[in-house]
């Protein structure tokens, strides 16, 4: 089963897929696109692409997003873009807003502890260092949110499914959201 044709204004299935770092977002995002035959992009691979088309590195880059609050804007602007194509999953923090018009928007939710341990292992660091960056992180970008978007992260009235992926492995939460997506297109 494609994504091709599902949606009703017929530009295929937009699946939107939100959650804090070391909630499973990408792992689970990138999964329903291959699993469902979607394009997958992530608001890091809409930044990849612009430092590219600037000749900027990575670092360069995040540095002038630092200093410039209209990169931030662009590459949610580019996200928009790309789920007004259809068939695709959207993988960002503000995936359930950016996709506005998305047919399914799930929410990956992760207890603090358990997403510092993630970050930990994923980014071969100390409990301690992931813990102050993870904290960091959260909020300069909630703050941020909220003064660029009047958007609020922490409310999650937005979003079709909220998942807490601690609760299960990793195959078992990619099975449950392959069936909501199921159960999804059968309804239309």
């Amino acid at each position: 089963m494609t994504g091709s044709g599902v949606k009703g204004s017929g530009k295929g299935l937009v699946i939107a897929v939100s959650g804090l770092h070391g909630s499973g977002r990408s792992t689970h995002a990138k999964k329903l696109a291959e699993t469902f035959g979607l394009r997958y992009v992530s608001s890091g691979t809409i930044f990849r692409q612009m430092a590219e088309e600037r000749g900027l590195s990575l670092e360069e880059m995040s540095k002038l997003t630092d200093e410039d609050p209209e990169f931030d804007k662009l590459i949610d602007e580019r996200a928009k873009e790309e789920a007004s194509k259809g068939d695709m999953v959207l993988d960002a923090t503000l995936a359930g807003w950016m996709a506005e018009e998305a047919d399914l928007k799930i929410y990956l939710m992760t207890p603090p502890e358990a997403r510092v341990k993630r970050i930990a292992e994923r980014e071969d660091m100390s409990l301690e260092d992931a813990k102050k960056e993870t904290q960091v992180r959260a909020e300069s970008e909630r703050l941020r949110f909220i003064e660029y978007y009047d958007i609020d992260i922490t409310d999650l009235s937005i979003y079709d499914v909220i998942l807490n992926t601690d609760l299960y492995e990793p195959d078992g939460t990619a099975r449950i959201l392959k069936s909501v997506v199921e159960e999804y297109c059968k309804g239309r």
